[in-house]
């Protein structure tokens, strides 16, 4: 396997980087287009989704993004990637990439105080409970035909896959729990067989 790429521009890219590196998986940090050559797969970390879609226009990645994602790279967005993935953003006209059909809502559960953990089975990823942060989360407020429900919280959608895209509106990198990137890493390895 080639490495595996983690998006370097902001929000917590250093917590994935080191849940891979746990694995044993190499890990390369992007930032600019050229830093995209030879990945297996990507990471759109959590963090500000404003900020990340300006800076992948400024640096030149949203289209690269947008036809490695078409081609089928594996790509997996948590929180912020979410919605960098979001084919829509409830009330806005901003789209990022729309790889994904998908609405997301930005800052769902409020804001930073309104941050919270709980735990939930996720059948398709492990039988056990995952530990589950959310902090200035989003949720899927519709999953469009193309999009596959992984997981529900309290009848909102924090999970959802679709084909070689992956996205979950929390936060598996703040836990010690592993289960979720090595679920991304099996996506990887049938992506390159």
């Amino acid at each position: 396997m080639g490495p595996v790429g983690v998006l370097a521009l902001q929000g917590a890219f250093r917590e994935h980087r080191a849940a891979l590196e746990r694995l044993g998986v190499p890990v390369r940090e992007v930032r600019l287009p050229a830093d995209l050559n030879g990945l297996s797969g990507l990471i759109l970390p959590g963090g500000e989704s404003t900020a990340m879609g300006r800076l992948l226009r400024e640096f030149g990645l949203r289209e690269p993004l947008c036809r490695l994602g078409k081609e089928g790279l594996p790509m997996w967005g948590t929180c912020a990637g979410m919605i960098l993935l979001a084919e829509r953003i409830v009330g806005e006209d901003t789209v990022h990439l729309g790889l994904m059909d998908i609405a997301v809502r930005r800052n769902a559960y409020g804001g930073q105080l309104d941050s919270f953990r709980t735990e939930l089975t996720i059948p398709a990823v492990s039988p056990a409970p995952f530990p589950l942060v959310f902090i200035r989360a989003p949720y899927v407020e519709e999953a469009g035909p193309q999009a596959c429900v992984l997981a529900m919280l309290n009848g909102k959608i924090v999970a959802v896959q679709q084909r070689n895209l992956l996205a979950t509106a929390f936060h598996p990198e703040l836990t010690d729990d592993l289960r979720f990137h090595r679920y991304f890493l099996h996506a990887i390895e049938r992506y390159h067989h």
